[in-house]
């Protein structure tokens, strides 16, 4: 748990602090100094005396107690100075800068575990180790440029990598974005991700505390708590946007299901995400991009007006926004004319508005007037202008910097100019304003937000399913897959549909079953793994004859203990299926079947439990979303009872924590009905 002594200490004491600034200990002493941090500052270095004008301890031993120690040693030295400042110092808070912990060798790793668990018999709060550091309104405690001025109204910044929060720095102080704290968690070993954003929920205060947290992620040890405190936030009015790095995963996972080969670390954090209302970026630019429109007001609707005097990015811009799904509708009637005949000749108030080159200032100043009070199908404006060196354009920012404060609708001022206007966007900047340079990652970020994902606050249902015969087939069960007749009492006791299967182990039993059925049947070797790639499964048979030939070389299948015998029925095949993945539950997919999840891997994703309003998402979010809605004559496929079936597939993993993989593949959907045809479920207790 964070701690006051690490958010506000009274007193800091920098161990390997040092003259050198082009050193850690040097330059975070030189931080804090020129931070002017209020309270007491030590320094422990073995050669004592006086380093930039702070009295110096030559042993940590003989130091005063202290609240927070910042550690820039040698990773080998950190352990015994822990243990002496967190038992003898009385110090609750410790920021490890150090590198050559866990991140590189094994003897590292149990160096920061030795640590962590000196940090927590104490009582203490700890940061990384290999980390730059945490600034924050009561001090700046990094080693690292720049150290941006805080503001209340800036962004959080919580990053797993001290690099990359400079560089994510880097590109948004130039473009005005404002910080209002930074948190590198380095290593994670007590302090992580998720536990920096607990504090900023549990501490946050409307009016006072920042609305906008950015996150870079490279791992997350507890998602849960991460999905928590991001619903609270955002339910409390905050916006969190994240990049979540390592998506890639090399080699393949030796997976035994469909849902197995599919579902990942990086689907999952998919998954997490949209629950808990987070924006994913994959760019520091974007992530810039993304916390800049946040910054401003958030449009009313989908509709954007283009202001423009280049025609290009204009273009850029649209083509963007609309595959995004945002509108630039079409301007028109008698106060677009108006407008029109305030501009040059050749001007266009079609929608982008374009003025022009040699647009003026004052019929920017029009325009963004109509836009705000006349056209009511304008939600907000992006006004694109740079400059082609010719002549100031001073007075157009004048124009942004005041209509931004004044308008009701937002404006997005994109100056790509950095070069011929260089001195007018730095004073535009210095005066509180963001700016954008590019059209594209503004276009791309603005979709982001509009279309960002809203945190499920709906419980799942209550769904009505036979817990006690789904424990006792659990528990009566050994590791690993389970018979076929399990699975079919596993699915019966949870509501989902099946079709009718009858196992049988010789020709009279077989034309029975067939009797019973009725031709068209299909047949399958039971005990193969996966069937259909091992020829193991046998459709439409029409005939007694065929169906003896078959059900003769399916039995003499390595490995097959009986044959199951099923009514042919029709339909568009479809798939459901779970995953357990490590620390985030069980992670559900579903989408359409045959090519669509071989080949194509058209599936939706959400960690469980599920809601039916997400289960309809799911289904509606698929690329091949209009062959479930019914294409070209062909039948479609009931949603309602597809949205049920993910329903109580999330109710049985809550019921069974036990499933690791569950694979309904194929269901076969109509309008009226969805109905597993066959189904593998392997648990491991």
């Amino acid at each position: 748990m964070i701690n006051d002594r690490l958010i506000n200490p009274d007193s800091i004491a920098v161990i390997g602090g040092s003259e050198d600034i082009t050193k850690p200990g040097g330059k975070v002493l030189k931080n804090l100094l020129d931070g002017r941090f209020k309270g007491k500052l030590y320094v422990v270095n073995p050669g004592g005396g006086m380093i930039q004008g702070v009295v110096s301890y030559s042993d940590a031993s003989l130091m005063p107690e202290c609240d927070l120690a910042i550690l820039a040693i040698p990773a080998k030295l950190c352990l015994s100075v822990v243990e002496t400042l967190a038992l003898k110092k009385n110090v609750k808070a410790f920021i490890i800068l150090s590198a050559g912990f866990g991140e590189e060798s094994e003897e590292g790793k149990l160096l920061e575990e030795r640590i962590t668990e000196i940090v927590n018999s104490a009582g203490g709060t700890l940061i990384g180790p290999n980390c730059i550091g945490l600034l924050n309104k009561n001090y700046s405690g990094v080693f690292t440029t720049p150290v941006p001025v805080l503001s209340e109204n800036g962004v959080d910044l919580i990053s797993g990598s001290g690099a990359t929060a400079v560089f994510i720095m880097e590109a948004a102080l130039p473009h005005g974005l404002p910080f209002s704290s930074v948190y590198s968690v380095g290593n994670s070993v007590q302090t992580g991700i998720e536990d920096i954003l607990e504090y900023l929920d549990i501490s946050f205060e409307e009016g006072k505390s920042s609305k906008v947290k950015l996150l870079y992620i490279e791992s997350i040890r507890n998602p849960l708590k991460l999905l928590k405190h991001s619903k609270s936030l955002v339910e409390k009015g905050c916006y969190i946007a994240a990049i979540k790095a390592g998506s890639s995963e090399e080699g393949s996972r030796a997976a035994s299901s469909h849902t197995g080969a599919m579902a990942g670390s990086d689907i999952a954090y998919d998954a997490l995400f949209r629950k808990a209302g987070i924006i994913r970026c994959h760019t520091r630019y974007e992530l810039v991009a993304v916390a800049s429109v946040l910054m401003n007001k958030i449009p009313g609707g989908r509709r954007i007006g283009i202001i423009t005097h280049a025609g290009g990015p204009a273009v850029i811009l649209t083509d963007i926004l609309s595959k995004a799904g945002l509108r630039i509708p079409s301007i028109e009637g008698p106060e677009a004319e108006e407008l029109k005949k305030n501009l040059y000749p050749g001007s266009s108030v079609r929608n982008p508005i374009d003025f022009l080159a040699t647009g003026t200032a004052q019929q920017l100043e029009m325009i963004i007037d109509a836009c705000d009070k006349k056209f009511s199908d304008i939600d907000a404006m992006a006004v694109i202008f740079g400059s082609p060196g010719l002549t100031p354009v001073d007075k157009v920012y004048d124009v942004l910097h005041r209509k931004i404060r004044s308008c009701t609708k937002p404006i997005y001022p994109i100056l790509p100019s950095g070069i011929n206007a260089r001195k007018e966007i730095d004073e535009f900047v210095s005066h509180g304003n963001i700016y954008f340079s590019d059209e594209a990652i503004f276009g791309t970020a603005l979709a982001a937000v509009i279309n960002r994902p809203s945190p499920e606050t709906t419980p799942a249902p209550a769904i009505e399913i036979d817990t006690e015969k789904i424990r006792q087939i659990i528990s009566n069960s050994p590791d690993g897959f389970l018979e076929e007749q399990e699975v079919d009492a596993l699915l019966e006791a949870t509501g989902i549909p099946i079709v009718k299967s009858m196992y049988v182990q010789n020709e009279e039993e077989l034309m029975e079953a067939v009797k019973e059925t009725g031709f068209p049947v299909v047949l399958k070797a039971c005990g193969l793994l996966h069937k259909s790639d091992a020829g193991g499964v046998a459709l439409n048979i029409k005939d007694e004859m065929i169906a003896r030939e078959t059900f003769r070389k399916l039995l003499n299948f390595p490995g097959c203990r009986n044959v199951m015998v099923q009514k042919m029925i029709s339909g568009t095949e479809l798939f459901a299926g779970l995953s357990r993945e490590d620390n985030f539950g069980h992670l559900l997919l579903a989408g359409l079947g045959g090519i669509f999840v071989e080949v194509i891997k058209d599936v939706a994703s959400a960690l469980v439990p599920i809601n039916e309003e997400t289960a309809f998402k799911m289904i509606r979010s698929l690329k091949g979303y209009d062959i479930i809605k019914g294409i070209r004559g062909k039948e479609g496929v009931s949603e309602k009872h597809f949205a049920e079936i993910i329903c109580r597939i999330s109710a049985l993993a809550m019921a069974a924590p036990e499933i690791i993989e569950l694979d309904l593949n194929p269901l076969i959907g109509n309008s009226k009905s969805v109905a597993t045809v066959d189904a593998r479920v392997k648990i491991k207790k």
